[in-house]
């Protein structure tokens, strides 16, 4: 009977990548409408614990088998968020590295940098700040700043603006952009993004299988940044091709 569960379980996420307790429930009573509630509840528990299905938070259920979004925070991006939090404490900004995308991406760019996200009445002074002990530091840079020095330098920092409210994780102490931003944003900023707006659909369909997607906060972002309806299709066919 596990196994049968356990195929019915799959078939009820081919169109939500979550779904609450309640909805979850209503979907297995409509298969075992003989099961009582208690006995439901054991078989979830079940396929829980066999890693067949997961909890995102309380009472959402999803698929099991993928992770958190939890990057690895290299000395120098920890050096680089330590430097500008000492100096401005009560900032909210937050740093990565464009390095994190090249696993999700069928062609490689040839060059990486940190970008340096920070609330839009602090970037000049940030900015300056690290001008001081920085070589290739740059500031909100536009296409053909990209095209003419960016794209041939090592080492580079970018300080860009922090869209107000959006979604940020900390990971060891470090303020990094969620998983759900850097999707959107890969929609919207074609200039900071240029290498990886061409793969979007197959970077979010290698986000999925992997990570852990927050589709109310994604979605919150999206409406933030305009794109609703294009990360929505995405995630649609995401879901379609990794049925």
């Amino acid at each position: 009977m596990t196994d049968s569960m356990e195929q019915h379980i799959k078939k009820y996420f081919e169109q939500e990548e979550e779904l609450s307790k309640q909805e979850l429930v209503v979907l297995v009573k409509e298969d075992y409408p003989h099961w009582s509630d208690n006995t439901i509840n054991t078989y979830l528990s079940r396929l829980k614990k066999g890693g067949i299905i997961s909890t995102s938070s309380k009472g959402i259920y999803r698929l099991g088998g993928k992770i958190e979004f939890t990057p690895p925070i290299t000395d120098d991006l920890k050096g680089l968020y330590n430097k500008i939090h000492l100096k401005f404490p009560y900032i909210t900004f937050c740093v990565w590295n464009s390095l994190w995308l090249s696993s999700f991406m069928k062609h490689q760019p040839f060059h990486h940098y940190l970008v340096v996200e920070v609330e839009k009445v602090a970037a000049e002074a940030v900015f300056s700040f690290l001008k001081l002990s920085l070589k290739n530091v740059f500031l909100n840079p536009d296409e053909e700043i990209f095209d003419r020095y960016i794209s041939n330098l090592e080492d580079v920092v970018i300080v860009k603006n922090l869209i107000s409210e959006a979604p940020l994780l900390e990971v060891h102490q470090v303020y990094i952009p969620a998983v759900e931003k850097l999707i959107v944003d890969i929609k919207t900023d074609a200039n900071l993004f240029s290498a990886q707006h061409d793969e979007f659909e197959y970077i979010i369909e290698s986000i999925s299988k992997k990570y852990i997607i927050n589709k109310a906060r994604m979605d919150r972002y999206a409406k933030r940044r305009n794109k609703q309806s294009d990360i929505k299709e995405a995630l649609r066919k995401s879901r379609k091709n990794n049925s």
